[in-house]
C-alpha cells in the first residue's frame, strides 16, 4: 500500500509540475526608467524534482537602487495515519507544507545597472519528508498519498511595496 502511495504521489509531483510558470514584470514599483537592460529579459524559472532555478536577468535604469530577489518553494504532503491491525482504521489524515526560502539583497552598480545572478532553491523532497515525518501516536503507520510544489520568485525594489518581477509556479 505504501508504494502505491508513493507512486502516486510521484505522479502528482510530475503533473504538478508541467503547469506553466506565470510571469509578470511591473516596472511601476520600480525606479522611474527602469527597463530590461538590452539583451536581457524576465527570468525564466524550471523545475526538476524539488529544485527550482531561474535564470539570470539585467536592469538598467535603476540609478541606486538596491533590490531584494526571493525564491520560494513550497512542498505540501499529504496522507492519512491509521491503526496498522487488521482493519487499518484511519485515525488522522494530514497535510503539512515545508517552506525553503532564499533571499539576496543585490546592490545596484555604478552605472545604474542591476545584475540579477541565477537564482536556485531546493524544496522539501517527498524522501526527505517520509523520513522526518511521524504520527502522533509511534503505533500508527504513515501513508502518504500525495506531494504537490509551488514556488514564488520576487524582485522587489528598496522603497517600493510590491514586487517589480514576479513569477509564480
Amino acid at each position: 500500500m505504501k508504494r502505491v502511495g508513493i507512486v502516486f504521489a510521484l505522479l502528482v509531483v510530475l503533473l504538478g509540475f508541467s503547469a506553466p510558470a506565470q510571469a509578470a514584470t511591473n516596472f511601476n514599483n520600480a525606479p522611474s526608467g527602469a527597463h530590461y537592460a538590452n539583451g536581457a529579459s524576465e527570468p525564466v524559472c524550471t523545475v526538476s524534482g524539488a529544485t527550482v532555478t531561474c535564470t539570470a536577468t539585467e536592469i538598467a535604469g535603476v540609478g541606486n537602487t538596491n533590490a531584494t530577489v526571493s525564491l520560494v518553494v513550497n512542498s505540501t504532503f499529504s496522507g492519512t495515519c491509521h491503526n496498522p491491525g487488521t482493519n487499518r482504521k484511519i485515525v488522522e489524515p494530514f497535510s503539512e507544507t515545508e517552506t525553503v526560502n532564499n533571499s539576496t539583497t543585490i546592490p545596484s552598480t555604478k552605472n545604474g545597472r542591476l545584475v540579477v545572478p541565477r537564482q536556485s532553491t531546493v524544496g522539501v523532497s517527498q524522501e526527505d519528508f517520509e523520513a522526518a515525518f511521524s504520527c502522533p501516536n509511534p503505533n500508527w503507520d504513515a501513508d502518504f498519498t500525495g506531494s504537490t510544489f509551488s514556488f514564488t520568485y520576487s524582485l522587489t525594489f528598496a522603497g517600493f511595496n510590491a514586487p517589480a518581477i514576479l513569477i509564480t509556479g
